[in-house]
């Protein structure tokens, strides 16, 4: 007896290979694991599941353009090397698959973030069929309740095929869906000793912070209200410090609800912004990926162009005091 993605199956033993192509596997969609032993594909015909072997079989599933006509080239987006127009990370998740596609192009993202989760038959559709071509893939670790089961998520993802990109997300409580930021930085040190890009989704506190910086942190991705609240930037002053302090790029993430919070998060200093459920559940999806678009382009400028000061008491008058026509 094996057990194959949480199922039992009356097999003694049977080669790797061959239980994927009788079971209908696409090879180059999936990533095989074996009593939490990651298999390479060019291992798949020669290894050999026993009885008594733990096997998990995933794959990937949801969880453009330039960022404006002419995009200013001494303002890229520098993420683990890699340059961007866009400062915009779209979600995946809540969307059908036929509205990714003209999300991801509305909202002129060039990174996406998926989720890996189990799979159990062929017939289902595979959501990166559904991204245009050239978008940078961002797994996510969702579902993760401690830093071992974050990392070892995060190698599936890898063995799928995504390259070193990954979105650290753990979280013990299913209520309130807040990060265990000292497992977070527990598996931030791990994958970035093994050459991830690692991106760790944070509550925003400065010494967690400094310890994910510590840890190898490519960007700290603090939330700005809890997940999926579209409640926008309750911790906006904690974000601002994070801003601030740390010598890495801070993309707010989680709970931002309208294009303005977007916006705003840029005009304080964010190097990005990740949405998903404020666009994933407006009326009108495209229209609101576009939006979100153009107030993330707006409250960059606004932050590069320097904001105007602010007056604590009185007024400033905007035209001089004299000079004025009486009757």
């Amino acid at each position: 007896m094996i057990t194959v993605c949480g199922e039992k199956v009356d097999i003694e033993e049977i080669g790797l290979g061959e239980y994927l192509d009788s079971n209908g596997y696409n090879r180059q969609t999936i990533a095989v694991e074996c009593n939490e032993e990651m298999v390479s594909r060019n291992e798949y015909d020669n290894f050999i599941i026993h009885s008594g072997d733990v096997v998990e079989i995933v794959s990937f599933m949801g969880g453009g353009e330039n960022m404006c006509k002419n995009p200013d080239l001494s303002d890229k987006f520098v993420l683990g090397g890699k340059e961007f127009d866009s400062r915009f990370i779209l979600g995946s998740g809540k969307y059908s698959l036929d509205l990714i596609k003209a999300a991801v192009n509305n909202a002129g993202a060039q990174i996406i973030t998926l989720a890996v989760r189990r799979t159990n038959t062929k017939d289902k559709e595979n959501i990166l069929d559904y991204i245009p071509e050239g978008v940078t893939l961002l797994p996510n670790t969702s579902g993760a309740r401690n830093a071992e089961e974050a990392v070892r998520i995060a190698r599936m993802a890898r063995e799928l095929g995504c390259g070193d990109f990954v979105k650290i997300e753990i979280m013990k409580d299913s209520k309130y869906l807040l990060p265990d930021n000292v497992e977070t930085v527990r598996a931030t040190e791990i994958l970035a000793k093994e050459g991830f890009v690692v991106l760790p989704y944070m509550y925003p506190d400065l010494y967690t912070a400094r310890d994910l910086v510590n840890a190898g942190a490519a960007a700290v991705m603090p939330l700005a209200s809890p997940i999926g609240s579209n409640k926008g930037l309750a911790t906006k002053d904690f974000i601002q410090i994070l801003i601030d302090e740390i010598d890495l790029p801070v993309i707010v993430d989680a709970g931002i609800g309208r294009p303005s919070q977007a916006c705003e998060a840029m005009e304080m200093g964010a190097a990005a912004v990740m949405s998903n459920t404020a666009i994933a559940t407006a009326r009108d999806i495209p229209a609101m990926a576009s939006a979100f678009k153009y107030a993330i382009e707006a409250g960059r400028k606004a932050y590069l162009a320097g904001l105007g000061r602010v007056l604590e008491r009185g007024a400033s008058a905007s035209d001089p005091l004299t000079g004025f026509i009486r009757d």
